[in-house]
């Protein structure tokens, strides 16, 4: 389940958004929290299963119509299972009038989704 962030949850989303390569440095990571605490166009959501946050995903306003995701990430021990294609199945289901588009760090992994979920179809 995505839940919007706040900030009782910035340690939690900074061990999260830390997994993403371009986020490993310290001083990095804390321009985006700040980012995504004081810009109200970025939006910063945790995904939650059971008791624990594992993942996070992170999306701009382009425009009125477009949604843009700077971050997205899951963490390393529940990859490969699926996670961030839920993830962002849920951000286009909470933003059903949008266009959710990747932003050039976040595209392969779109890809990844897209090419999934056809292989899927054609399985069924």
């Amino acid at each position: 389940m995505l839940i919007r962030y706040k900030k009782s949850f910035e340690k939690i989303a900074m061990g999260l958004l830390s997994f993403m390569p371009a986020e490993k440095d310290l001083k990095t990571l804390k321009q985006t929290m700040d980012t995504y605490e004081s810009d109200q166009d970025w939006n910063l959501f945790l995904w939650k299963e059971e008791e624990d946050f594992i993942g996070v995903v992170g999306v701009v306003t382009v425009d009125e119509s477009t949604l843009q995701v700077q971050h997205i990430c899951v963490n390393p021990s529940h990859r490969f299972q699926g996670k961030g294609k839920e993830m962002v199945c849920a951000l286009k289901s909470m933003f059903k009038s949008k266009e959710i588009i990747p932003n050039d760090s976040t595209e392969a992994f779109f890809r990844k989704c897209e090419v999934k979920s056809s292989d899927e179809e054609a399985e069924h």
